[in-house]
């Protein structure tokens, strides 16, 4: 009901509002009159004779100095210490014509100190009323009726972080703090922030006795494995878990309601950073002049960030995509801006597989390190497209490399993946192949060290399964996995962009680096676990209740079941733990050449079927598991259709 007297009230015209305020003042300034009247006499009396004008007298002297104040043209309900301040001085000013009137001048029926009283009065009333109508209709009053209505929380952590963001929520509209968390025995029942501190040893029965909603982690600078302890115990408790930004923002007093944030199952999965080797990470870049291609990927654009802060002469920023580009030179400029630093940047809008503007480019800048991140990486899109997946990863990092090479570039570093080995995808055995032809381009360039820096999947990447299961979880499910026993190997992308700067710079020509990935996760679990930290349940045979339901799809083409990272089972350990060196055979370049010749031939035919014959042949551990999926050729076998002429070159001896 008080909800719906606000609304209409709120509908009311301005001029309707401004003269209500008028009408109300006009009755204040008589109604003081009065109240004035009775706190000198002690008594209610009815006015007689002049006591009529000191009433009439007040609206008569206030109205036209209210008007002239300002006070009709505030919003009452926004109106703050400004509109407080001219109430005081209209009151003020009327205060003293008025006294002068019927203090300074008597009048035989009025006594003195009415003129004096009144005015304090009409201040306190018109303040008063302002004040009244700036609660009701400016939000305070929904704010006390809906309190029940707010998400009841507890923040996980009583140091100095849990009692920093405690105060910085103690005003917030949307979260109801019940108390704190902490694992201290010592803490448990004591008060903070007047808040209690409960144990967490029984967290499914605190959380249904509280009622709690939701938990906040104030544990910023916990490790990774002890908060996948605590989140562990959480599961299964519909209570959804979000967890403070960086603990900068905290320190310096920035964090609101809105800088909370889900939990990330990047904050669960990735590990604890290993302290980088600052030679290694500087080796390459320092005061030197880097290209990245396909700057505006996942792994390229975390690639151009740590870059910057290494401080090179110049960063190159190379992408076919026009918006990536714009993005990634937006953000690397406005943190070059902020750092001071000198760092030259330059967005080059380029397509790898263009041999003109590749060479062009390295010829211009004649760059010390390549990192070569461009690449067509999405499974089942390069199984249904195989010719420009091969095309762009195979013949675009031939392209790359060569102009690389003829440029006088020292270091040339290929972003590989795990699915090149033993692959069942055209992706993954055209990453293969890449790495075969930079394998026989070391053994023939050696001015230019050509090495490879193979790993899983990255975790929030365009084509990470994480960012799709998190779209589906806010839809309400069903989660979609292609099958139950999938698993994956995952790494952060800031981790593996480290550790990909650190391999390269350990390179001599032609090695293939292996990053540590970890343990293998089971992508059932991770959909399990990603619906349970989001505060909901999962719906299957043993909880016919649950909210979000997990489907199995199916496997899409070329996928496999699981990944590797190696070829053979020989690994050489390196001097960062992190980084291994696989032994893998390749071809020499005469005889990868002819079998290049082929696999161009193939591609000029338009023959998707010639071109995963000829992957065949030169990836000898490449099996497909699935028929071919090449949307064109699929559709003209329906009906004969128009040859097409359009010719792909390439090949590793061009231009030498």
């Amino acid at each position: 009901m008080g909800r719906n007297v606000v609304d209409r009230l709120l509908g009311i015209s301005r001029g309707n509002k401004r003269a209500a305020a008028l009408s109300l003042d006009i009755c204040l300034c008589m109604a003081t009159v009065i109240v004035a009247y009775y706190l000198r006499l002690g008594q209610w009396t009815w006015p007689a004779g002049v006591q009529w004008a000191s009433i009439i007298a007040a609206p008569i002297i206030a109205i036209p100095i209210f008007i002239r104040c300002g006070l009709y043209r505030a919003i009452f309900r926004y109106s703050g210490s400004s509109a407080l301040a001219a109430a005081a001085m209209a009151a003020m000013i009327y205060g003293i014509i008025y006294a002068a009137i019927f203090t300074l001048y008597s009048f035989a029926t009025v006594p003195r100190t009415v003129g004096l009283i009144q005015p304090i009065l009409l201040f306190l009333a018109i303040g008063g009323s302002r004040a009244f109508v700036r609660f009701w209709l400016g939000g305070a009053y929904d704010a006390i009726v809906n309190r029940e209505a707010r998400s009841r929380v507890l923040i996980y952590g009583a140091g100095t972080s849990g009692r920093q963001l405690a105060a910085a929520l103690s005003g917030s509209s949307e979260l109801k703090i019940i108390g704190f968390i902490d694992d201290n025995p010592a803490l448990s029942g004591s008060i903070l922030a007047g808040h209690k501190i409960y144990a967490g040893y029984d967290l499914p029965g605190l959380f249904a006795a509280l009622k709690i909603d939701d938990v906040l982690l104030a544990l910023p600078t916990l490790s990774r494995k002890r908060r996948n302890e605590i989140v562990e115990r959480m599961r299964g408790t519909s209570v959804a878990v979000r967890t403070l930004p960086g603990l900068n923002d905290l320190a310096q007093g920035r964090v609101t309601v809105n800088d909370l944030r889900e939990l990330d199952i990047e904050d669960l999965l990735g590990r604890d950073p290993v302290v980088p080797d600052a030679t290694l990470l500087s080796k390459n870049i320092a005061g030197k002049t880097v290209l990245v291609t396909g700057a505006g990927g996942s792994i390229g654009s975390e690639l151009c960030r740590q870059i910057l802060w290494l401080n090179p002469a110049s960063l190159l920023l190379a992408d076919m995509n026009e918006y990536n580009l714009y993005a990634i030179h937006g953000e690397l400029e406005h943190q070059r801006q902020i750092a001071k630093l000198e760092t030259q940047i330059r967005p080059l809008l380029a397509n790898v597989i263009d041999a003109a503007r590749m060479e062009s480019i390295m010829t211009t800048w004649v760059p010390d390190t390549v990192y070569h991140a461009a690449a067509y990486k999405h499974v089942p899109l390069v199984e249904h497209n195989p010719a420009q997946g091969v095309h762009n990863n195979v013949f675009g990092t031939i392209t790359a490399a060569r102009a690389a090479a003829q440029a006088g570039v020292s270091d040339f570093v290929l972003i590989s993946t795990d699915k090149a080995v033993r692959p069942t995808n055209v992706m993954g055995a055209s990453k293969r192949l890449a790495e075969m032809a930079l394998q026989a381009l070391a053994a023939e360039k050696p001015n230019t060290r050509f090495s490879m820096v193979r790993f899983g999947n990255v975790l929030g990447s365009s084509g990470s399964v994480v960012p799709l299961f998190r779209e589906q979880i806010k839809r309400g499910g069903p989660v979609t996995l292609t099958h139950a026993e999938i698993t994956r190997y995952f790494m952060t992308i800031p981790e593996a962009a480290q550790l990909v700067i650190q391999a390269g710079a350990m390179a001599v020509g032609g090695e293939v680096f292996v990053l540590d990935m970890g343990e293998p996760v089971k992508i059932i679990d991770l959909a399990r676990k990603m619906i349970e930290l989001s505060g909901s349940t999962v719906r299957d045979a043993d909880n016919p209740d649950g909210e979000i339901e997990i489907e199995t799809v199916g496997l899409r083409p070329g996928e496999k079941l699981y990944e590797e990272l190696l070829i053979g089972n020989n690994p050489e350990p390196t001097s960062h733990k992190r980084i291994m060196k696989a032994n893998e055979i390749f071809l020499p370049i005469g005889a990868l050449q002819i079998g290049l010749d082929s696999l161009i031939r193939a591609l000029n035919a338009h023959d998707a079927q010639m071109v995963r014959d000829n992957l065949k042949m030169l990836v000898s551990d490449y099996t497909p598991d699935s028929e071919m999926a090449d949307w064109v050729m699929l559709e003209r076998r329906k009906s004969p259709r128009a040859p097409i002429k359009a010719k792909y070159e390439g090949g590793l001896r061009k231009a030498s």
